[in-house]
């Protein structure tokens, strides 16, 4: 089965989800490490963590450097983009299987990112590193070659995208609510980088994945931890500003 199929040769992929052709698992990923159409990126809270080891022929995203605008301090352009994806040999038509440790934090982030300049063909490991280093599975400290390639992106859509005044302007609509993904001590004030809004939810985000094998909760499960706010628009407030829905799938 090549990557552009959907996955379906791990069950817990297709059983389950609102959207279960975004994820693959670790099963699924350990038999197309060799398939030229699939490229595995890793992406990490803590960046040092590939030179450990990674999955054989993935790419490391360095959130701090890859993806950061320094001078803005707002993502990469279209351009830029478009650049880093050709460094990594990536195509319109590449799969591209990102994962990453933290329950997947910044794999999620990228996913977002990437769908923002309308890559298509993209999926998550469920899992994500923990789950395949505890299934003892292949790492290496190999860092590969890609042949770069060129690459069109489309300007950023920035449907999916929430800014200042957007959260500002729907304080004071009953139709919208803000959940913070923040850690239980920055939504306490214990640890102060933003202050708490009005009709604003916490979840912290280490509590989002199912917790038997680090896996992403199901349609049953989001339903669940959203019940009384599913009815409302919701916004995602987080230090780092990504999307953590995507890891509801």
């Amino acid at each position: 089965m090549s990557g552009t199929e959907t996955a379906t040769s791990g069950a817990h992929s297709t059983s389950g989800y609102v959207h279960p052709e975004v994820l693959v698992e670790t099963s699924w990923v350990a038999e197309h490490l060799n398939d030229s159409s699939i490229r595995l990126i890793e992406a990490d809270e803590d960046v040092l963590l590939y030179e450990i080891g990674h999955l054989p022929g993935a790419a490391k995203l360095d959130w701090h450097v890859d993806v950061q605008n320094p001078l803005p301090r707002d993502f990469i352009d279209q351009q830029s983009f478009e650049k880093l994806m050709s460094r990594w040999g990536i195509s319109n038509d590449t799969t591209i299987v990102l994962y990453g440790d933290k329950n997947n934090w910044y794999a999620c982030y990228s996913f977002w990112l990437f769908t923002m300049y309308g890559h298509q063909k993209m999926k998550i490991m469920n899992g994500g590193r923990q789950k395949w280093e505890a299934e003892g599975r292949q790492l290496t400290k190999d860092v590969p070659h890609f042949e770069p390639t060129t690459y069109h992106a489309q300007p950023m859509d920035e449907s999916i995208r929430a800014f200042r005044d957007d959260v500002m302007s729907g304080l004071t609509d009953p139709n919208r609510r803000l959940i913070d993904v923040r850690s239980p001590q920055e939504y306490t004030g214990e640890l102060i980088h933003m202050v708490n809004y009005p009709q604003h939810l916490q979840i912290c985000r280490g509590t989002t994945p199912n917790l038997r094998g680090q896996r992403h909760r199901s349609r049953q499960g989001c339903r669940h931890l959203l019940s009384y706010w599913r009815a409302f628009c919701a916004y995602l407030v987080c230090a780092d500003s990504f999307a953590w829905l995507s890891t509801c799938a």
